[in-house]
């Protein structure tokens, strides 16, 4: 009896201490799919605009790749509260695809100021006309895993309208 005892207590603190690494796996963000390789960057920017003017809102372009670390990290600041709420509330957004390496839709990115060779992810914000009202012409958020949550905040505070 005395062994039974001393097994159901090794293996209820086996359980006890497996239990925080399975929770850890489970939350463990994983790289998430942001970007379409396949989509039209031209006609889903003109279904934002037209979607934009009829909600009295902007345009968020939001130019990247999966591929990117920092686009995953901006992402995961973009899904967490207050952004998120500012994001629906004030804008529509469109991610395009962008291999600055390989050409790949650098002439949707230059179309709307975003000039990809300086780094992404990169934003430009268009009003509900489609007139660009800001782009990032520096990479400003180029490094967006040493940056935090807050600084996307001021972003899009700045830019809501």
């Amino acid at each position: 009896m005395k062994h039974l005892s001393t097994f159901a207590s090794l293996a209820l603190a086996l359980t006890l201490t497996a239990i925080p690494t399975f929770r850890a796996q489970a939350q463990a963000p994983g790289r998430r799919h942001i970007y379409s390789e396949t989509a039209n960057p031209v006609a889903d920017v003109n279904a934002a605009i037209a979607k934009a003017k009829a909600e009295h809102k902007r345009v968020l372009i939001d130019a990247g790749g999966d591929w990117c670390g920092d686009c995953q990290v901006l992402d995961i600041y973009f899904r967490q509260q207050p952004n998120e709420a500012l994001l629906d509330k004030n804008f529509v957004v469109v991610h395009i695809y962008t291999d600055s390496e390989l050409g790949v839709n650098k002439a949707a990115a230059a179309k709307y100021g975003i000039p990809i060779n300086k780094g992404v992810p990169a934003l430009s914000v268009l009003d509900g006309n489609g007139k660009i009202i800001h782009s990032q012409q520096t990479g400003e958020f180029n490094d967006m895993r040493h940056m935090d949550s807050p600084s996307v905040t001021e972003f899009l505070n700045h830019w809501k309208g």
